[in-house]
């Protein structure tokens, strides 16, 4: 009997404790009914497009911030290097007959080529940040702060804080066409992912960045080498900024300084969400889609219960403090 009692114990434990670690993902996907209850244009066929349009270079940019989560570093210049990504490339895709051309003289620039030159550009200040972090071992929350600064003031410099608009229709189409009725954006976004999941799962360069993650000391002692590593997984996270920054434009058609706000932070929120620890060590590709699904969903049903734009930015920082607090949670339980 006091056998069965015990038992019985151990499994309430579970539930509630179950219940707390996902509290937050039971809570927003209750929000989304709640949404569709109110307005049944929630689960419509357009709504889920748009979501998906505003997945993409989100998920694109989370797949970064998650490389630097996982080595238990962090990246807060992810929102900013997008925006220089958006910049750049709407100053090399307007029309040649658009009235305000940043560059008057430039004819119709390859698109593949632009995304390469963004991705160039962006992957030279993840090098940076890898450099500073890595060589001169500044903590990855000084040396990604200060980065964040830096390429702010490079791209006002760059664009005069000029609104860049008049993008050609070629550009655009990558955010409003689909394939099989998906967007393309989704695509590019999915394609991405299995290219990060394989390369988190089925190379050295995954092992090592989980092994850093798990004991930094420990992976040096074992033959990693821990700087190169870590200058990797820098650069590669700022390349995603880049092209999440291309695919905003393409969006948004059009791009300012201030394109990509704040996306840092919803990125750490999305990782953490869908299990990547702030402790290292700890994260998959999927878990981090799922995070940023389930924060789109998460804004888009706060926009159609009509919620307080201002209320709906304090309701999501609450989502980012609970979600790092529950992954501390978990940290401190394993010890």
């Amino acid at each position: 009997m006091s056998q069965k009692v015990v038992n019985l114990e151990k499994k309430n434990f579970s539930l509630v404790d179950f219940l707390i670690t996902n509290a937050l993902v039971i809570i927003l996907i209750g929000l989304g009914v709640v949404a569709t209850i109110y307005n049944r244009n929630f689960i419509g066929v357009a709504n889920f497009k748009n979501m998906g349009t505003n997945i993409g270079p989100r998920f694109l940019i989370a797949l970064g911030v998650s490389g630097c989560l996982i080595t238990r570093g962090t990246d807060l210049s992810a929102g900013r290097m997008a925006a220089l990504g958006a910049c750049i490339t709407g100053t090399l895709v307007q029309r040649s007959d658009y009235s305000g051309k940043f560059f008057p003289d430039l004819g119709d620039t390859n698109i593949l080529l632009v995304l390469l030159f963004i991705l160039l550009v962006c992957g030279c200040f993840g090098f940076m940040n890898g450099i500073v972090i890595s060589k001169l071992k500044v903590p990855p929350f000084i040396a990604t702060l200060g980065m964040q600064t830096i390429v702010y003031g490079v791209c006002m410099l760059y664009t005069g804080s000029i609104p860049l608009g008049g993008f050609r229709t070629d550009f655009t189409s990558i955010a409003t066409s689909s394939f099989l009725e998906i967007p393309i954006i989704v695509w590019i976004g999915l394609i991405v992912g299995v290219a990060m999941w394989f390369l988190y799962n089925k190379t050295r360069h995954g092992k090592y960045m989980y092994a850093i993650g798990g004991n930094e000391n420990a992976a040096e002692v074992s033959g990693v080498n821990v700087g190169i590593a870590i200058l990797k997984i820098y650069t590669l996270a700022a390349i995603l900024y880049g092209a999440g920054g291309f695919l905003l434009a393409a969006k948004a058609g059009g791009a300012t300084v201030g394109t990509g706000l704040g996306y840092e932070l919803e990125a750490i929120a999305s990782c953490t969400i869908g299990g990547v620890s702030t402790t290292g060590g700890i994260g998959r590709v999927s878990g981090v889609l799922l995070g940023v699904m389930i924060f789109e969903i998460l804004k888009s049903s706060l926009q159609f219960l009509q919620v307080d734009s201002s209320v709906q930015y304090i309701i999501q920082g609450l989502v980012i403090v609970i979600a790092v607090a529950l992954d501390l949670r978990k940290y401190l339980a394993k010890k």
